[in-house]
């Protein structure tokens, strides 16, 4: 669905806000949301695997870390993310279209999920759908479970630094493309050139953080 999910945004179409960067902004705290989320849940908790061999896997039931307030953490920060592309597009029929469908894609991997994990875990299963929702994070006791676990930051940058450089990397070229086409770019020369900047200190961050896992520099605890 990725390649579908890239075609939206070039879709025709009314623009939501009148400046392709108050559009940029919004989307940019919405998508840091996501990853703020997908951050606190790798670095608290990381499920070692979610599939193997193409189908559902789990060695255990994971209830601690963020998945004690939703069960599903990581999608959760996958579709703030998606949303906030989506408002960085500054078009309507990109945020018609995309984040409905990444909510069904979403509600698709979790239904055949759930299904392994009632299948394999049973009662234990059932309590902790039960106590814990689906989708919104429960914030009762989160700073219980911040302050109880300790946060692995090695792990998280060598797991997850791919995914910041994606979604902005994705979010500055979107901007730049508005710029370009609303004829904005030779008028907001400081506006372009912060964007660039950004591009660049996140390319250069990627590359730090690839170099470090490459060489066992930095290795995830």
């Amino acid at each position: 669905m990725f390649p579908v999910a890239c075609v939206l945004l070039f879709l025709p179409g009314p623009d939501p806000f009148p400046d392709p960067m108050l559009a940029a902004g919004i989307g940019a705290i919405i998508a840091a949301c996501g990853q703020f989320m997908r951050a606190a849940t790798i670095g608290l908790k990381y499920v070692v695997r979610g599939g193997r061999g193409g189908r559902v896997y789990a060695e255990d039931l994971v209830t601690d870390g963020l998945y004690a307030h939703s069960r599903n953490p990581m999608y959760v920060g996958n579709l703030l993310i998606l949303a906030g592309l989506a408002v960085a597009s500054n078009n309507w029929p990109t945020i018609a279209i995309a984040i409905p469908l990444g909510l069904f894609m979403y509600s698709s991997i979790v239904a055949a999920e759930e299904e392994y994990l009632q299948q394999r875990f049973g009662a234990a299963f059932s309590q902790y759908c039960r106590d814990v929702p689906r989708w919104v994070p429960r914030f009762a006791g989160l700073r219980e479970t911040l302050a109880s676990m300790q946060f692995r930051w090695r792990r998280l940058v060598v797991k997850e630094y791919g995914t910041p450089f994606g979604w902005i990397s994705i979010l500055v070229l979107i901007s730049l493309y508005n710029l370009w086409m609303s004829g904005l770019w030779s008028g907001r020369p400081v506006h372009v050139h912060l964007l660039q900047q950004v591009l660049l200190l996140t390319v250069i961050a990627w590359f730090i953080a690839w170099f470090l896992k490459r060489t066992r520099r930095l290795v995830a605890d």
